[in-house]
């Protein structure tokens, strides 16, 4: 039998990039095809879409760099207090890393072998206490700074697709090709979810296109709503 190979799933990269464009897809499908329906004019359609886009993918990049960067200062705190430990007291991490071990059902014999092997250097011992007690990858806490940019150019690719058109033509044509643009975006969003998650390609593409059309749908109908009554 031929060997077969796991993708590494832990990093989301790939699926943060993805999400990240269907976010800024949904938000300003929703915002232009809003301003649309409030039929307020051209170029305020071209500015809310706009500073949709650059609202929401600072807003993005904000949240995104606040939340790594307060998760790294954590796991760093709780590596610096497992570091302390295993200078300060050796023998009792060993005998934590026998019990994990014993706990997994490996024989205490081996997982005595085991935990004395893993302490035989500090860097060793910070690595195997980290991942086996804490759960923790100390090579991978993660950039706030790149994942802050991810997050604002993934959105603002996703936010950018539905606002092209409206900067270079106007009217029904824009409408149209703004929709056209969008409901592709959806498919292509769709199957790139479909390939990372192996789910059925078809299923996947046609669910995100219909909650994309939803999205816009819902966006038209309240813009003509709110505009008929500010103007009425």
């Amino acid at each position: 039998m031929g060997d077969h190979h796991h993708r590494r799933l832990q990093g989301g990269g790939a699926r943060a990039a993805v999400l990240g464009v269907s976010d800024g897809l949904l938000t300003n499908v929703l915002l232009v095809l809003g301003f649309v329906g409030a039929n307020p004019g051209p170029g305020v359609v071209r500015f809310a879409g706009v500073f949709g886009l650059i609202a929401g993918a600072v807003s993005m990049a904000a949240g995104e760099y606040v939340s790594m960067r307060a998760q790294r200062e954590l796991l760093e705190a709780e590596l610096a207090l497992e570091r302390r430990e295993i200078s300060q007291r050796p023998e009792g991490e060993r005998r934590e890393l026998v019990r994990i071990y014993e706990n997994r059902g490996v024989e205490p014999g081996v997982a005595r072998t085991l935990a004395s092997e893993m302490m035989r250097t500090p860097e060793l011992a910070l690595d195997t206490h980290a991942r086996e007690e804490l759960g923790i990858d100390p090579g991978g806490l993660g950039n706030p700074l790149q994942a802050a940019a991810a997050s604002f150019s993934t959105f603002a690719v996703g936010a950018l697709v539905p606002l092209v058109p409206w900067l270079v033509t106007r009217g029904t044509a824009a409408t149209v090709a703004s929709l056209v643009a969008a409901g592709l975006a959806a498919l292509g969003v769709g199957a790139a979810l479909a390939v990372y998650t192996r789910l059925n390609l078809w299923w996947t593409a046609l669910r995100q296109f219909v909650f994309v059309a939803a999205v816009a749908a819902a966006g038209y109908g309240i813009g003509a709503a709110l505009g008929v009554s500010v103007h009425g």
